[in-house]
């Protein structure tokens, strides 16, 4: 089964997978290697995908190679997650946070 999770987005692909994606929510990951938190929120962002197929798309981005995209949105800290529909940010969490924080951040974005 295809799930909700698309990696390696670029500056050069951010428009078109975040910013034109119509009618769902996408969640944009941004993380790096050396960032623990964000590996050990990686599997809940797959389970994320997986739960909510067809009305969430999550995207990742490794920023050290995306600097500039990053700093196109403001990302001053690892992990953020920022959330959009319609090429609006609805949302922005540019902190640590913990696997229930996230999921009720998901949940919150994709039933408003």
């Amino acid at each position: 089964m295809a799930t909700a999770l698309t990696s390696d987005i670029t500056t050069d692909t951010f428009d078109k997978e975040v910013l034109e994606e119509k009618g769902k929510v996408v969640m944009v990951d941004f993380w790096g290697l050396s960032c623990q938190p964000c590996l050990a929120l990686m599997p809940t962002v797959e389970k994320l995908a997986e739960t909510y197929t067809g009305k969430l798309k999550i995207v990742k981005v490794e920023t050290p190679p995306q600097r500039k995209l990053a700093i196109r949105l403001r990302v001053m800290s690892l992990p953020t997650f920022l959330f959009y529909k319609d090429g609006k940010e609805l949302k922005r969490i540019s902190k640590e946070v913990s696997p229930e924080e996230l999921r009720q951040a998901v949940k919150s974005a994709v039933e408003a």
